[in-house]
C-alpha cells in the first residue's frame, strides 16, 4: 500500500500527537491510545497489564480492518470490541510490518 507524501503525513500525525499529549508516544503508546479510543471509555481503575495488551490488540485489529484483514464482530457484555479475521496478514519483515501499521495510523488520525 503506497501513500502519497507518506513521510510528511507521518510527521503531521506525530505533530498532532505532540500537540495533544506533549510528546510523541512510541508505537506501543499509539496503539494503546487507539485501543482506548475504540473502547470508548476510561476504566474506573487503572487498566491491568492484560487489559493494556487487549487494548493494543483492539488497536491492531482496528488498524488492519482498514486493509480488509479484520472486520468488527460486535462488542461483549463489558463493551469491549471484538473482530473476526477475514484474511491472513502477509508475512513480512519487521520494517514492512511497522510501515504498514504507520500507514494505518496516519489514516486513522486523518
Amino acid at each position: 500500500m503506497l501513500m502519497d507524501n507518506f513521510e510528511q503525513r507521518w510527521l503531521d500525525t506525530e505533530n498532532l500527537l505532540r500537540e495533544r499529549f506533549g510528546k510523541v508516544p512510541d508505537m506501543e503508546g499509539i496503539l494503546f491510545l487507539i485501543g482506548v479510543n475504540e473502547l470508548g471509555r476510561m476504566p474506573r481503575r487503572k487498566f491491568s497489564k492484560e487489559q493494556k495488551q487487549d487494548l493494543m490488540h483492539v488497536a491492531v485489529c482496528t488498524l488492519l480492518s482498514q486493509l480488509g484483514y479484520y472486520e468488527p464482530a460486535g462488542r461483549d457484555e463489558e463493551g469491549w470490541p471484538h473482530f473476526e479475521a477475514t484474511g491472513a496478514v502477509p508475512v513480512q519483515g519487521i520494517a514492512d510490518q511497522e510501515r504498514m501499521l504507520k500507514e494505518c495510523v496516519v489514516r486513522y488520525f486523518e
